[in-house]
C-alpha cells in the first residue's frame, strides 16, 4: 500500500481509504438487516493489506455504518484514522455537539480523528456554521478538548465555493468528488493541496458508472488495466494532488482488488496520464454535441427531465457504459426520480428546441435515447 501525507496534517494515509456506506446487507421480512460478521470481517481485510483511512457517517447504512465501524476497530484503534460526519442541520452549536457525542457513543471511541461537516456549501457556511455559539465555535471547542483532532468538510457545491471554504483557514480536510467523468474540481484540489488540506476523493469510479464493463474505457489504456473500474482509479491516484481515494467496498475480492491497484507505485506513467487525458477531452468534446446539460430547454411541459435522459446516453453512446445507462433509465419514474418521466414520455411539442441554444434537434434525440435504452 502507498501512502501519502495528508496535508499539514502530519498524519500519513492509504492511497485507498475505506468507505462504509456499502456494507453487506440481507432483506429479510422486507427490511434490510445489515450482516455485522461479515462487515466487520470485510473491515479486518482492508486493514489487513494496509488501508487506514475509514469513512462512516450517521446515516450510512441506515444509521447501521457507525456502530459496525466502531466494533470492526476493536484492536485496530492505534493503527487506523476515523473519519465520520456531522450533518448540520441548524445554526445550534449545542445541536452540533450532541451529534458529536452520538457519534463517538456508536463509534465507541475517545476521539474521532477527522470530523467532517457534512456535504456542507458556502451559503450553509455564513449562514449556520460561522455564527455566534454555532457549529463553528462548537467544533473549535471540541478540537481543543481532545474529541476531534482534525476539522474537516465533504462537499458538494460550486468548485469556487470550496476555494472560499479553504480561504477560511479553518478546515485541515476536504472531501469531494472527482473522477475520469467528472472533473469539475480538479483545479479546486490542487489549490487545497497547495494551501496544506489533505484531500480525499469519494467517487473515484463514478459512484459504481465507472465500474461497469466499457471496452471504451478500457482502450484509453489498450492492453494495460482488466477494467474501467481499474483505469478509474488509477486515474485518480495518480493525481499527486489527492490525498486517498475512498471507496464504497462490499466484499473482499473488491477490497483486494482494489487495494493491489492502491499499491502499484506507477499507476499511470506521465505518458499514460496525458493519453488518457486528450482522450477524455475528446470523448468530453463529443458528449457535449449531444448535450452540455445547460438546462435552458427545462422545464418539460410532459416531465421529462431532457439533461439526465441524455447524460444517460452520453454513457451508453459516447462511454460504452450501456449496461449502466440502462438500468439507471429503468429507474426513471421510480423512487428519487418518481417525478420525472423518460425521453419515451416525448409528445414532440418543440418548446424545449425553441429553447436550446445549441439548436439541438431535441425531438430526434429523444427518440434515439428510448430507443437505445428503454429495452
Amino acid at each position: 500500500m502507498q501512502y501519502r501525507d495528508f496535508g499539514k496534517t502530519g498524519v500519513k494515509i492509504s492511497t485507498l481509504g475505506f468507505g462504509a456506506m456499502r456494507l453487506p446487507y440481507k432483506v429479510i421480512n422486507g427490511k434490510n438487516v445489515y450482516d455485522e460478521g461479515e462487515s466487520i470481517k470485510i473491515i479486518h481485510r482492508a486493514f489487513e493489506l494496509g488501508i487506514n483511512y475509514i469513512d462512516t457517517a450517521p446515516g450510512y447504512c441506515e444509521k447501521k455504518s457507525e456502530s459496525i465501524v466502531g466494533k470492526a476497530l476493536k484492536g485496530w484503534r492505534d493503527k487506523v484514522y476515523v473519519s465520520t460526519k456531522n450533518p448540520i442541520e441548524d445554526s445550534s452549536g449545542s445541536n452540533y455537539r450532541k451529534r458529536l457525542e452520538n457519534s463517538l457513543k456508536e463509534l465507541d471511541v475517545e476521539y474521532i480523528d477527522f470530523y467532517h461537516m457534512w456535504g456542507i456549501n458556502w451559503a450553509l457556511f455564513e449562514e449556520k456554521i460561522n455564527v455566534k455559539n454555532g457549529p463553528m465555535s462548537e467544533a473549535i471547542k471540541a478540537k481543543e478538548e481532545g474529541l476531534i483532532k482534525h476539522i474537516s468538510f465533504s462537499f458538494h457545491d460550486k468548485p469556487e465555493n470550496m476555494i472560499k471554504l479553504i480561504d477560511t483557514g479553518y478546515f485541515e480536510t476536504v472531501l469531494c468528488q472527482y473522477n475520469l467523468l467528472d472533473r469539475s474540481n480538479e483545479q479546486a484540489i490542487a489549490y487545497a493541496h497547495d494551501k496544506g488540506l489533505g484531500v480525499v476523493v469519494m467517487g473515484p469510479v463514478g459512484g459504481g458508472r465507472l465500474a461497469a464493463p466499457s471496452e471504451v474505457i478500457r482502450n484509453l489504456l489498450p492492453g494495460k488495466v482488466k477494467s474501467s473500474a481499474e483505469i478509474a482509479l488509477r486515474f485518480v491516484i495518480a493525481n499527486r494532488n489527492v490525498s486517498c481515494a475512498l471507496s464504497g467496498m462490499e466484499n473482499i475480492k473488491m477490497i483486494e482488488d482494489n487495494a493491489a491497484i492502491a499499491s502499484n507505485e506507477d499507476c499511470l506513467s506521465a505518458e499514460e496520464l496525458k493519453a488518457v487525458n486528450a482522450a477524455i477531452e475528446e470523448k468530453k468534446r463529443l458528449a457535449e454535441l449531444y448535450c452540455t446539460g445547460c438546462n435552458y430547454c427545462m422545464p418539460c411541459p410532459q416531465g421529462i427531465n431532457i439533461p439526465h435522459n441524455f447524460l444517460l446516453m452520453n454513457y451508453h453512446k459516447i462511454y460504452g457504459l450501456t449496461d449502466y445507462a440502462r438500468n439507471e433509465y429503468s429507474k426513471i419514474g421510480t423512487g428519487e426520480n418518481h417525478k420525472e418521466k423518460k425521453a419515451e414520455e416525448c409528445v414532440e411539442c418543440g418548446l424545449c428546441e425553441k429553447k436550446c441554444p445549441q439548436k439541438i434537434e431535441i425531438r430526434r434525440q429523444l427518440k434515439e435515447t428510448a430507443k437505445a435504452l428503454g429495452l
